[in-house]
């Protein structure tokens, strides 16, 4: 049996269709949305189950229930299988009747189960794919086996390396990190395996490494995509047989250590180009886990918003804020909105945070940044398309400046040729899908057909650049 106290269940005024099925026993009856609201207030609420009829509770309600707790699943009861990506936006799932009591139980447990997974692992989030993270964590972390983590910067690797820890058997002994990609390849050999006396110029000591201090625990890789060829023979030799060597040692070491690794590149596409070796790849990611990007799991954002202000009690934000943080892309993952948290904590000590603040934080990371983000309420091809106009743009008044310097040094009686065309009246007379093919086309020229420098080069993703081929029969 579920725990009632943590389950409410709205149900339809008029009789249900399906009376057949003991409600009470699952939870907390109502049929009102002030007695859902007042329960909301009384009690931790983890799900609550709407009646197929109830359109009273429509996004608003939902947004000020999950006020009092963000983490709130909301599912609603049908009559039929429907996916919850092809049904209201706020509602977390849907649990047919066809299901019956028993079924419907049943799955109110892996719900709950799921929810105290998410805490357990310190995972603050309500989406699908983070539960399923927390799955997978719960699965793999007794294993003892190598994991690779792979996911965006600032989507939270890290996390999930320490929670693998913590629920293994190693959760007592030592866990040690390091980035990979932050230390010069000698550096990074002597940081992880240790070195000898006389070494290399200036080891005047012996110095143990990080395998030595992780024994028995837990090693996390951060970004081991950036470590070079020799140092991934190095760290195969680990993980094939146990042993190492100390830099400037003959001697071999073994470590009881548990590799976590993790990586931000594809690192397939790495092997093909000869960075990363395809042995090492197969035994670092005996599991592979996979982390979404924020914007992958935007539900999340109003419990992680918080979360991070779990502190801040007169702080608050306005409903129409939230809508457009949703809407942001947030390039830098959750660390980002971290960012953003401690932006406006520092900034507004109590009040509303609202669309003002929000637009204005937006527009100092466009400032920022040394790429464009995809702009508030715009999809992923708008911003493509902005991105191109305004590089166009730019670089058209770069041209045109450069072209009245060198006019201005030339004699007076000297004067450009009237009806000169220069590039920013090309982009002002053109239309935006001319600019961009032949943008891309001087670009593909430009790096020879590689389509990997090119979208680099007008900084767009790889698909995108491909739909734009596509679209434009550029072969």
């Amino acid at each position: 049996m579920p725990p009632a106290d943590r389950v409410i269940i709205l149900t339809d005024r008029e009789r249900p269709s399906y009376e057949d099925i003991a409600w009470e026993k699952l939870g907390l009856v109502v049929t009102e949305i002030s007695e859902l609201y007042q329960a909301a207030r009384e009690r931790r609420l983890d799900l609550i189950l709407v009646g197929e009829n109830r359109n009273d509770l429509n996004h608003g309600v939902a947004l000020k229930i999950r006020r009092l707790n963000g983490l709130t699943d909301i599912w609603r009861i049908s009559h039929y299988e429907i996916s919850p990506a092809d049904g209201e936006a706020y509602i977390d799932g849907y649990i047919s009747t066809g299901l019956g009591w028993e079924g419907i139980s049943k799955k109110i447990k892996q719900i709950l189960s799921d929810k105290e997974l998410l805490g357990k692992y310190k995972i603050i989030a309500r989406s699908d794919k983070m539960k399923a993270v927390a799955r997978t964590i719960d699965r793999i972390a007794p294993a003892d086996v190598a994991v690779l983590i792979v996911g965006p910067s600032g989507s939270g690797k890290e996390l999930v390396a320490r929670a693998i820890h913590d629920g293994s058997s190693r959760y007592d002994q030592p866990y040690v990190a390091i980035n990979c990609g932050a230390l010069a390849e000698g550096v990074l050999e002597s940081e992880l395996f240790g070195h000898e006396r006389g070494a290399f110029t200036g080891s005047v000591a012996k110095r143990e490494g990080l395998f030595f201090k992780a024994e028995g625990g837990t090693l996390f890789l951060d970004e081991i995509g950036e470590t070079k060829p020799d140092t991934q023979v190095k760290l195969l030799r680990v993980l094939e047989d146990g042993t190492y060597y100390p830099v400037g040692s003959s001697t071999p070491r073994r470590a009881d250590v548990r590799i976590v690794a993790a990586t931000n590149r594809d690192l397939t596409e790495a092997i093909a180009e000869k960075q990363f070796r395809d042995d090492l790849y197969f035994r670092i990611g005996v599991v592979k886990i996979i982390l979404p990007s924020l914007m992958e799991r935007k539900y999340d954002i109003q419990p992680l918003l918080q979360y991070f202000w779990a502190d801040q009690k007169n702080l608050d934000y306005t409903d129409a804020a939230l809508d457009l943080l949703m809407k942001y892309d947030w390039p830098g993952n959750i660390r980002q909105l971290k960012n953003f948290t401690a932006h406006m904590t520092a900034l507004k000590t109590s009040g509303l945070v609202d669309v003002r603040d929000v637009e204005r934080f937006i527009s100092e990371q466009h400032t920022v940044a040394t790429h464009l983000p995809v702009s508030t309420g715009k999809t992923v091809e708008e911003a493509g398309h902005e991105l191109i106009y305004r590089a166009i743009l730019s670089l058209g008044n770069e041209i045109r400046h450069l072209r009245n310097l060198i006019t201005a040094h030339l004699p007076s009686e000297t004067s450009p040729v009237e009806g000169e065309d220069n590039v920013f009246s090309v982009a002002a007379s053109s239309s935006m899908e001319e600019m961009e093919r032949k943008l891309i086309i001087k670009v593909l020229d430009e790096t020879g057909g590689n389509r990997k420098e090119a979208a680099k080069k007008l900084g767009i993703g790889e698909r995108t650049l491909y739909r734009k081929l596509n679209k434009y029969d550029i072969n």
